[in-house]
């Protein structure tokens, strides 16, 4: 994970922005206190990136890690185009109430860049139904280099997409964020689409975090830093997380990212005790071993 890394996180100011006034208003249409969902878990599974995470003799390494969250950030389905069979192999590995979060392919965001993308988006989301019940929300990662100029792409992009596969957005180039009129354009766009506007938390992007839900959902991507920090800002994003629930936050889908991916699940278990002690939810701990 390069995209968002510093040479000193000691020298960032990691506090979390105040929310915009937006965020109020979208969850004051939602009953408070009333979570639906709870997702949290990591952006891999293999055992190269989670090393020491596995026991000895695990022999499927999905399978297992199943058994320690309830979800995982899809990164796979972003470098090919994977056929139904493929996503009903998964969906089979992994335990009950299991989601897959998986984004969408490369193809679609990077080389096409939205244009002339009807027919993948098709076969893309025809596919994912190989997941059935544990096909969580899907999410569109554009590159840096995609410019606000080109906004004109996402409103066909959006009405076209299937209606009945939560999705969840995500720009990179610093113009969404720190131009207010293209920011506002852009949530019009993402609002009238039910489109959920992805938050990241990076060292070295804090203009991604935009603190302006569109929907009843909070999708966040934490990036982490190997620094001490990093725990603290989890610790933050408790807080956070719990002004949305008592202002009607209905669904948190948090993945944790690790400049080395080793130290995710332990990220990840430090989040979930806490999530579970201040909502009082009974999530797995993850098991992390020495």
């Amino acid at each position: 994970m390069k995209f968002g890394k510093v040479d000193d996180p000691g020298n960032i100011d990691f506090t979390l922005p105040k929310d915009h006034p937006q965020t109020k208003e979208i969850l004051s249409k939602q009953q408070p206190k009333t979570l639906n969902e709870v997702y949290i878990g990591c952006a891999k599974w293999n055992k190269t990136d989670l090393k020491n995470f596995y026991p000895r003799g695990t022999k499927d390494e999905l399978e297992y890690y199943s058994t320690q969250f309830n979800s995982i950030e899809l990164n796979a389905t972003f470098y090919r185009m994977w056929g139904k069979d493929q996503y009903e192999k998964w969906r089979e590995k992994s335990v009950e109430d299991f989601k897959f979060f998986p984004k969408v392919p490369q193809l679609i965001s990077h080389r096409k860049r939205l244009l002339d993308s009807e027919e993948l988006v098709t076969d893309y989301t025809a596919n994912l139904t190989g997941l059935k019940d544990k096909l969580g929300m899907a999410f569109l990662q554009m590159p840096e280099n995609f410019h606000p100029k080109n906004i004109d792409r996402l409103p066909d992009f959006f009405e076209k997409w299937p209606k009945e596969i939560p999705l969840a957005f995500e720009p990179r180039h610093e113009d969404w964020f720190i131009d207010k009129t293209i920011a506002d354009e852009l949530n019009q766009i993402l609002v009238k689409n039910n489109i959920t506007h992805l938050i990241t938390d990076s060292a070295g992007r804090r203009d991604m975090l935009h603190m302006r839900l569109t929907t009843e959902t909070a999708f966040i991507r934490y990036n982490g830093a190997n620094h001490k920090s990093d725990y603290t800002r989890l610790d933050d994003w408790i807080d956070r997380i719990e002004d949305w629930y008592n202002q009607g936050l209905k669904n948190l889908y948090f993945f944790v990212h690790q400049n080395l991916e080793k130290e995710s699940p332990l990220l990840s278990a430090h989040f979930i005790k806490k999530m579970n002690e201040r909502f009082g939810l009974s999530l797995k701990i993850p098991e992390t071993l020495d």
